[in-house]
């Protein structure tokens, strides 16, 4: 999720560390929407980075967990080490906080994405729902892409709370229309496997500075779906779009569309906090835009 962050200093508790671990330095740390975080000196000596609160439900952090061997032990994507999985927590190596902005990092992080969107699947969706945030990713399996975009990635957020106080009728009726044109306005693609919740602040520097991912929600679907996020969140620079799209060739104007398969990530920001910012100016936009 590319909005809000989480600073909740009443989330802490000492369950949340892994087993026999005694703090010595915590500092919150932000970027994160779903979970507070902390980044905390063990008496070990071990730095490591602690995502949870003591109000998650027990096993909130088993999707994660399976995201991210998956994104490892599958497409090669270099995740950070899994120290611990605990009821409400998760416990990882601590990395570097503050990457290279460098054009080698970014081709790095281009040719990475790019062999993660090699490994395909026959069927869009994974074995299990996820989360995206605090709320359901729905991955049912389905043969047809455009199908399982429009009703598991885009109509799946018409009936939240959120979403229906923000819309009319009118709104919700548009982005149904729409979805029954994506066969036309979305080049099929094979489903790969993708990260899922790709923005900005989801790649972060190993220790040799080279890219590492954080935070998934994977599931098999177009590959787009996670370049579009990259491109519409902001602050990631040309380089890495023009790496990516070297080893995996456009199908038309990529730029065209990543409009449209970001509708996704507005429509879940407006699930999760209402009307905020300008995120639903922009869905009306987009909706008109590509009806």
């Amino acid at each position: 999720m590319a909005v809000q962050t989480v600073d909740h200093e009443d989330d802490w508790a000492p369950s949340l560390l892994p087993p026999g671990g005694v703090v010595l330095r915590m500092e919150p740390l932000t970027g994160g929407m779903a979970n507070a975080a902390w980044r905390v000196t063990l008496d070990d000596g071990r730095t490591v980075v602690i995502k949870g609160g003591r109000n998650n439900p027990d096993g909130f952090f088993d999707h994660e967990v399976e995201s991210l061997r998956a994104l490892r032990d599958i497409g090669g994507l270099p995740t950070p080490e899994i120290i611990h999985v605990g009821p409400r927590s998760l416990v990882m190596t601590a990395l570097n906080p503050e990457i290279p902005d460098s054009p080698r990092f970014w081709e790095a992080a281009a040719h990475a994405v790019a062999a993660l969107h090699d490994h395909t699947s026959s069927r869009y969706g994974w074995h299990r729902d996820g989360t995206l945030g605090r709320l359901v990713q729905e991955n049912a399996w389905d043969d047809d892409g455009h199908r399982f975009f429009a009703e598991r990635r885009v109509l799946r957020y018409l009936g939240e709370p959120n979403v229906e106080e923000a819309f009319e009728a009118a709104d919700r009726a548009a982005v149904e229309a729409l979805c029954g044109r994506l066969p036309e306005l979305v080049p099929a693609a094979p489903a790969a496997l993708t990260h899922g919740d790709l923005w900005r602040s989801n790649i972060i520097a190993g220790l040799d500075d080279s890219p590492v991912f954080i935070d998934p929600a994977v599931s098999y679907t177009w590959p787009e779906v996670d370049v579009s996020m990259l491109f519409c969140t902001g602050g990631v620079p040309d380089v890495f779009f023009e790496a990516y799209y070297e080893l995996r060739p456009s199908v038309g104007d990529w730029r065209e569309r990543m409009d449209l398969l970001n509708l996704r990530e507005l429509l879940c920001v407006v699930a999760h906090f209402g009307a905020v910012g300008d995120y639903v100016p922009r869905i009306r936009a987009i909706v008109k835009r590509f009806s």
